[in-house]
């Protein structure tokens, strides 16, 4: 069983094909012209993916002998994502769905991140929960299996990876941020922070909040002046970084502290900092998977892995654009 991967939710382009054995195929895109401007924009994502989805498909194929007909299954992402980008992978599959005759089925990218575990740690045990971190989600998951998900707790404003890319811009780092904010908390002494506050929701509940320590940094950079930023921008990034990472750790523990469940995935984009895997396997112990780098980054491979489960499982569902960030 051959499946493709299609994901454009953001600003990469990203195509796969997956078999039941392994990444057959991979090539990602991504937009380096959004950092001009601190952020994504979201029309000009959208005809990025215009431009690129076809050449990178085309190439897939071509270096690796791929003949479209052998596919099994095209699995798309099709919520949550911006409005834009989401069409035109979903209308480049719906194409192949239609000239191929090939199943097609919609995914959804945070089920996407979450599935990117099983293609390095197949036999993760069962039930684990899910930390799924990055410029857009920030959320809690008990899975149970493929396609059976529980939120425990989610972000209530802002997410973890936007709270690193609009810090990192107030500190002059070209967007996306979490990379060289990471970079440079190793030069801070580490017995030394600023105390930036973490959000704490109430007793029992698994919910995060990083807005107020995104105006807590703002308010503490605006009392100093631009020597004295540069000379202490370490001991910010670092002191930052500890308070985003320490709202993570504390509710992932707390999490498996109320479920009993020990195994823990974190999964994302956010995935990819040294800090919060170092300081997630001393809290939750040695049962703590961590995709490599380029499957914490949006990719198709993910989204190829969910479709492929969901197909052996007869959970199929045509391609729509869901409102609800949430599976």
């Amino acid at each position: 069983m051959k499946v493709l991967g299609i994901e454009t939710s953001c600003d990469e382009t990203s195509i796969a094909v997956l078999d039941e054995k392994c990444i057959v195929a991979a090539e990602t895109y991504s937009q380096d012209v959004h950092a001009a401007y601190g952020g994504v924009v979201p029309e000009m994502a959208s005809r990025a993916h215009l431009q690129k989805i076809d050449v990178l498909c085309r190439s897939v194929f071509d270096k690796n002998g791929i003949d479209p007909r052998q596919l099994s299954l095209i699995a798309v992402t099709d919520s949550p994502g911006l409005a834009g980008a989401l069409l035109v992978g979903i209308g480049f599959a719906l194409g192949l769905h239609c000239g191929y005759g090939t199943a097609i089925t919609g995914i959804n990218h945070v089920e996407g991140h979450i599935c990117s575990i099983f293609l390095e740690y197949p036999d993760i045990p069962l039930p684990f929960l899910a930390l799924a971190v990055s410029g857009g989600h920030t959320s809690i998951y008990r899975v149970d299996d493929f396609g059976i998900y529980t939120c425990l707790g989610r972000t209530v404003d802002d997410a973890a990876g936007e709270a690193f890319d609009k810090i990192g811009t107030m500190l002059g780092f070209t967007y996306p941020a979490g990379r060289a904010i990471e970079q440079e908390a190793q030069k801070a002494a580490s017995e030394q922070h600023i105390a930036f506050p973490v959000a704490r929701a109430g007793a029992g509940q698994l919910n995060f909040s990083f807005s107020g320590l995104k105006t807590a940094v703002k308010y503490f950079m605006q009392g100093k002046d631009s020597l004295w930023i540069d000379e202490h921008r370490a001991l910010i990034c670092a002191s930052f970084q500890k308070a985003i990472v320490d709202a993570l750790v504390e509710n992932m523990y707390a999490a498996t502290r109320q479920t009993a469940i020990t195994a823990v995935a974190v999964v994302g984009g956010v995935a990819c900092n040294g800090y919060l895997r170092q300081r997630m396997m001393a809290a939750c112990g040695p049962a703590v998977f961590f995709p490599s780098p380029s499957l914490c980054t949006d990719n198709a491979a993910m989204i190829a892995k969910a479709g492929l489960e969901r197909g052996k499982r007869n959970l199929l569902r045509f391609p729509h654009m869901a409102p609800s960030a949430e599976i």
